[in-house]
């Protein structure tokens, strides 16, 4: 069940493998004869030189994936200095995130019911010098999600005779939560703190936007945004960036691929504001096609917990080498040495 968590979507899941069929219809123009010997993948990212042009998108519960997989990619994400984004419903607290990042992190954050724990973890993620905040916007209601109800997944964990069942079928999943402590949602274990996965956050509206923008004096990024016009107004409204996303096809079923959304909205946002993409990463060269499309970074999700489920530290690691070089070849055969002023390498 802890798989068909990470690797479920909404609905029936076309609006899913639309997105990454959409993805695959990105043609590249190819080009010869450039002298690509020398390539740099750096990129930056409001002021910071990333020495990898991809991050981690906000995943809740990492550790359910793996034991300490929360800390493998703050690692990796203090290494190459890349954002790393810290849900809500992490499975350490992000306290520990923006210590074992040195700094990289960016706290994610929900609103939800009346707000009162919403601006208290704001606070929080300040008093831990935490400079990013990306508020997801668009999960208004968690989704249908038919493999977590068929079995029975919540977060928290009820342990009925069925979820018994399936930790007992897979031994080494069991083994290794039972001697690392089961995740729990480490930011709501401090006392005043608690959280409901099934609370409405329906009532965010543009005011509860402008409440946080005078409340965060730190870069506002806005994630879930597929819509030109609400692209626009975020932006007038003086949010610092927007990160284009279709939340991995796990809201909205009959969302329209986030990959054509990225390129319209980067032609209605002109070229200099900053753009962020995840959804559908699975690959080096996806993650160029994305520059393409015109992101300023790239995030990745599923790929990187499929990782840690399958090899530990060790697996996360080896993904992320495999990724840097599927990037790095893909723009030797483009004829490109840098992942700037991309938009000439589609295939029109």
């Amino acid at each position: 069940m802890v798989f068909d968590y990470i690797d479920g979507s909404a609905g029936i899941g076309w609006g899913e493998d639309l997105n990454l069929a959409a993805i695959a219809n990105v043609r590249l123009r190819q080009r010869v004869l450039v002298d690509v010997a020398n390539r740099d993948l750096s990129v930056t990212v409001f002021g910071k030189k990333c020495l990898a042009p991809f991050g981690v998108s906000p995943m809740a519960m990492c550790n359910l994936a793996a034991p300490n997989t929360d800390r493998a990619l703050a690692r990796l994400s203090a290494k190459y200095k890349t954002p790393l984004g810290i849900s809500t419903i992490a499975s350490s607290t992000l306290e520990q995130y923006i210590e074992w990042s040195e700094g990289q992190a960016w706290f994610q954050l929900y609103f939800s019911g009346d707000g009162t724990q919403t601006f208290k973890l704001l606070e929080r993620a300040k008093r831990a010098d935490y400079r990013c905040l990306v508020l997801t916007l668009d999960v208004p209601e968690v989704a249908h999600r038919p493999l977590d109800q068929r079995n029975g997944f919540t977060i928290p964990f009820r342990v009925g005779p069925r979820q018994l069942l399936d930790f007992v079928t897979h031994p080494r999943w069991s083994l290794g939560q039972v001697i690392h402590g089961m995740p729990k949602m480490a930011n709501f274990q401090a006392e005043g703190f608690h959280f409901d996965r099934t609370e409405s956050r329906g009532k965010a509206d543009w005011t509860t936007l402008k409440q946080i923008r005078e409340r965060w004096q730190g870069k506002l990024i806005a994630k879930g945004v597929t819509s030109v016009e609400d692209a626009l107004r975020l932006a007038k409204e003086g949010v610092d960036g927007i990160q284009v996303s279709g939340h991995g096809g796990r809201q909205l079923d009959a969302l329209p691929p986030p990959i054509q959304q990225l390129r319209a909205i980067r032609d209605a946002m002109g070229p200099d504001y900053p753009l962020f993409y995840d959804s559908g990463i699975r690959s080096g060269e996806d993650v160029v096609k994305a520059y393409a499309m015109g992101a300023n970074f790239v995030f990745l999700g599923r790929s990187m917990q499929y990782a840690a489920a399958a090899g530990g530290e060790l697996g996360l690691a080896k993904w992320w080498e495999t990724l840097i070089n599927g990037v790095s070849i893909t723009l030797a055969l483009i004829g490109k040495t840098k992942l700037d002023g991309m938009s000439d390498s589609l295939h029109q």
